[in-house]
């Protein structure tokens, strides 16, 4: 419990009606869950206005209203406090609702289009062999020093956050490894948090649908590194051409790292096998079991961040060489026969470029490369037809399927994919839109030494059509087609 004129210090507050005298015990966004001492957050969002359940709160027994505009009804015992971004202003409010949590940790954000879960799940896992006590938050798991906590998007709302950083506090952890996703940035949801140190992966195509522009999108990313302070570090890929752009105007400790130019950490490829990553890095030369020039760049961010928060280079490289991919992340299956399947989340065009040329880089003989693709509904559409063409550049056979369909049809994804196909390449493609069905004909399609890549999901156990999120694994199926039960083969 919290008294309201403490949780609204500093914060710029246009007006308040009612009196900031009062004691808060929850906070909520959801109208449905307030009760008597509850503040309830009202923010407008990109479906609905929470303004518009701003009376449903209040009947729910909510005493205090957070919001940007008064409603023309006012209810009696009721406070309302009025500012100009209800987002930022929550963030404030949840931070200091739970007493602060993230000052109380060496909090680490890594955000980029790609990259992110990789780079802080090696983060964590690192620290936690060294002997720390650690947090994750993560797209596929939130973990508490070895405890999992369910995950329903890449960054949670401010109270969700807020609450858990002070789990994490509570169990003891000195670190958190923490995604932050471009909506999360744009939407508040990190406001009031400090932050250790912020890295930067990369930047490409992808969430266009949300902000319009590639420009927003890379602005949205760079606010992250504005907001840093001059305690904390930044750490940036020199090798991306909008790396540097996010040091302007950052008065964080500006630091960078890159295979190719010259930067603060540096690191060379000699050797990509599907053994894992041979890399000449800090001096020293050192074997991974990660596959690709990608997870070089993965890598690399972890060891500079290691470095960064002062752990020893020795101990830093000896444990990250012994550290499995992640979950999702160029995972394969070798069948009976001989056909090497790759389950990997690569849903932009970048990623799926990148996993391609690896697999391209690996493969050995004269094995052909199937890929089973498609695009999520619901989501960016411009980059489908990009995505498309890219798996007929780099396989030998594409197979498109569906995604995550949403509330889209999938058959009019796969038409808009279809129009990235060259013409030439049409007798090499196949249209499935059951993707268990299209996974099934990749695996048949297959000889001995062929490679079938299986994109888009990744670590997801689920297909969401219509609203329902309905049992479905691309690693269970393709192992089931392979008629082998033994867990992922990790790279």
């Amino acid at each position: 419990m919290k008294r309201l004129e403490e949780l609204l210090y500093g914060i710029i507050v246009r007006r308040v009606t009612g009196t900031p005298e009062v004691n808060v015990t929850s906070l909520h966004l959801d109208s449905r869950k307030a009760d008597a001492g509850t503040l309830f957050a009202a923010i407008p969002g990109t479906v609905s206005d929470g303004h518009d359940y701003i009376h449903q709160a209040v009947a729910q027994g909510a005493n205090v209203i957070l919001c940007e505009c008064l409603p023309k009804q006012l209810h009696e015992g009721v406070t309302y406090v009025e500012v100009a971004d209800s987002a930022e202003a929550l963030g404030l409010i949840a931070s200091r609702f739970y007493g602060n949590p993230s000052h109380a940790l060496k909090l680490i954000g890594i955000t980029g289009t790609n990259g992110k879960t990789t780079t802080a799940t090696l983060l964590y896992q690192l620290v936690e062999a060294l002997g720390h006590k650690a947090g994750l938050i993560s797209t596929i798991r939130n973990i508490i020093h070895g405890e999992v906590v369910n995950s329903t998007h890449t960054t949670p709302d401010a109270i969700q956050l807020n609450q858990l950083l002070r789990r994490i506090v509570d169990a003891g952890c000195t670190y958190c490894f923490m995604e932050v996703s471009s909506h999360a940035i744009d939407q508040q949801r990190i406001s009031g948090l400090r932050f250790t140190g912020g890295i930067f992966t990369n930047i490409t195509h992808d969430h266009l649908d949300y902000h319009q522009t590639f420009d927003r999108y890379i602005r949205a990313k760079k606010s992250f590194f504005d907001r840093l302070t001059q305690e904390a570090f930044a750490l940036v890929n020199r090798d991306d051409k909008h790396g540097m752009v996010m040091l302007q105007n950052c008065v964080a400790k500006k630091m960078s790292f890159g295979l190719t130019t010259m930067a603060d950490f540096r690191c060379k490829v000699l050797e990509n096998s599907v053994h894992g990553l041979h890399l000449l890095l800090d001096g020293h030369e050192v074997w991974f079991r990660l596959i690709g020039r990608f997870n070089a760049y993965n890598l690399l961010s972890a060891y500079a961040t290691a470095i960064m928060l002062g752990l020893d280079n020795i101990e830093i490289l000896t444990t990250l060489s012994r550290l499995q991919p992640v979950e999702g992340r160029f995972n394969y299956i070798i069948s009976p026969a001989h056909i090497t399947a790759i389950v990997d989340y690569a849903h932009t065009p970048d990623a799926l470029q990148n996993v391609l040329e690896t697999i391209n880089d690996i493969r050995e003989g004269s094995g052909e490369l199937i890929t089973v693709v498609g695009a999520g509904g619901n989501r960016d559409a411009t980059k489908r037809p990009v995505m498309a063409a890219i798996a007929c550049q780099f396989s030998n056979r594409v197979i498109l399927t569906s995604d995550n369909p949403r509330f889209e049809e999938p058959e009019a994804i796969l038409q808009e994919m279809k129009t990235g196909i060259p013409l030439t390449y049409e007798r090499n493609l196949l249209v499935i839109t059951d993707r268990r069905e299209a996974i099934r004909t990749a695996c048949a399609l297959a000889r001995p030494g062929d490679y079938i890549l299986v994109a888009g999901k990744g670590h997801e156990q689920y297909q969401e059509i219509k609203g329902i999120r309905y049992p479905f694994d691309d690693q269970v199926i393709v192992r089931e087609i392979f008629g082998i039960n033994q867990h992922v083969t990790n790279s």
